[in-house]
């Protein structure tokens, strides 16, 4: 028979690997996959992740602090969905783990590169404008002042 301390032991080192790699995965899924898309889309996708990692966030505290006796008087009545509310409820602590840590370490991961994947597009494309702005300014300048300097040469008042 299993001794209480490993299964906790294990099941910290498989929450460890499950998000370890979840996130790996998922950095390296939107580091080449947001690169290659449009701001607007981008800014959807994070809003996307965001949303996933409050919504899990919500159902991790709301298992930890349900009541399983509703939960019992629900059953009785046949009503959708309490049999797996039950499952949930006495699985409280993997349930909360799952959702509040693993899966919201994992989209505050993504949230964290894929917000940093607009902003260096963002800068870049921002940095080109101005750029190429200043560029356009400081020419067009340049040729007003050679502009004056020839009318003076050439026409005098």
């Amino acid at each position: 028979m299993q001794k209480k301390g490993d299964s906790k032991i294990k099941w910290v080192i498989q929450a460890f690997c499950l998000t370890f790699f979840l996130s790996l995965l998922m950095s390296y899924i939107t580091t080449n996959g947001i690169s290659n898309l449009n701001i607007v889309v981008a800014v959807l996708i994070l809003i996307l992740v965001i949303f996933i990692g409050i919504i899990t966030d919500i159902i991790g505290v709301a298992v930890t602090v349900a009541d399983e006796a509703e939960f019992h008087a629900k059953a009785s009545k046949k009503i959708k969905g309490s049999k797996t509310s039950i499952k949930l409820i006495r699985n409280a602590s993997i349930v909360a783990n799952i959702c509040a840590d693993v899966i919201g370490d994992v989209c505050g991961v993504l949230s964290g590169a894929i917000s940093a994947m607009i902003t260096a597009k963002l800068t870049r494309k921002l940095w080109f404008a101005r750029k190429y702005t200043i560029f356009n300014k400081c020419s067009s300048s340049i040729n007003d002042s050679r502009r004056k300097s020839n009318r003076k040469k050439y026409c005098k008042q």
